[in-house]
């Protein structure tokens, strides 16, 4: 199932990555693997989860993830639209468009190895972006280390 997942992931992330961030400088752009990775430790890139409390999707996105992330949308909708958040954040190819943005903002080195990586994106995403220097919780951390042995 997680392969399954996983490619399922890399596909909509891929065509995503076509089409987001144009006329940034230097963007930041999270490879397939490390988001299929961050999919996998955040809920084994279930892509059946809709919202539940304050997140939503595969990659269980919060609202003031989302707007951090520059409001991205399904097919391009106004972000104001009623429901422009779940839609997007439980389609996989607009939750990669999420994630995109939001490490383009606040992409760091967080595990201080003086190199800006997947593992610090994995970190960003949990921890969000001023508390990635902590600690992960073990089951996130886990899930993620050994997608990326297996994947990466």
């Amino acid at each position: 199932m997680m392969a399954v997942n996983f490619v399922f992931l890399a596909t909509a992330a891929s065509c995503m990555l076509l089409t987001f961030v144009y006329g940034q400088q230097a963007p930041i752009q999270l490879d397939n693997i490390c988001l299929g990775c961050i999919c996998e430790a955040s809920s084994g890139c279930n892509q059946t989860l809709a919202c539940d409390g304050d997140v939503c999707g595969p990659f269980r996105i919060t609202w003031a993830f989302w707007s951090d992330a520059g409001k991205p949308t399904l097919n391009g909708e106004p972000s104001t639209n009623p429901g422009a958040y779940p839609r997007c954040a439980n389609d996989a190819f607009c939750a990669g468009a999420i994630i995109q943005g939001y490490m383009q903002k606040f992409a760091k080195d967080c595990n201080g190895d003086k190199v800006i990586d997947c593992k610090d994106f994995a970190r960003i995403h949990r921890l969000g972006a001023y508390g990635c220097h902590g600690g992960l919780d073990t089951k996130y951390e886990n899930a993620f280390n050994s997608c990326l042995r297996t994947y990466g």
